[in-house]
């Protein structure tokens, strides 16, 4: 098993910037991600960073999220400046490990505008 501790988040006003950080209990040898749940939608898939430190993001937030990870602190963050309004949402990292997939406890991101 792996246990995923978040920390960061909070409130901001609009075009503040925050990070999130997401600590694993052991190596994380594949994908580590960041997704967002807003109420009343669907989770979605944020950013996300391999192994060699490939990247990907949903289009709303490229240019103002960065996706990073210290392999030596089994850590990955989410580095988010130029917040929006719209990034309001309960923010999740999700790693696999030996094809088991694990979620953080969340943590509460909230933009005033």
């Amino acid at each position: 098993q792996v246990q995923l501790v978040q920390s960061g988040g909070g409130l901001v006003q609009a075009g503040g910037s925050l990070r999130l950080s997401c600590a694993a209990s052991k190596y994380i040898f594949s994908i580590m991600a960041w997704y967002r749940q807003a109420p009343g939608k669907q989770r979605e898939l944020v950013a996300a960073i391999g192994s060699s430190g490939t990247t990907t993001y949903v289009d709303s937030v490229k240019g103002r999220f960065t996706i990073s990870r210290d392999n030596a602190k089994n850590t990955v963050y989410l580095q988010m400046n130029t917040l929006k309004p719209e990034d309001t949402a309960v923010y999740y990292c999700n790693v696999k490990f030996r094809d088991v997939g694990y979620w953080g406890q969340g943590t509460q991101v909230t933009v005033s505008s």
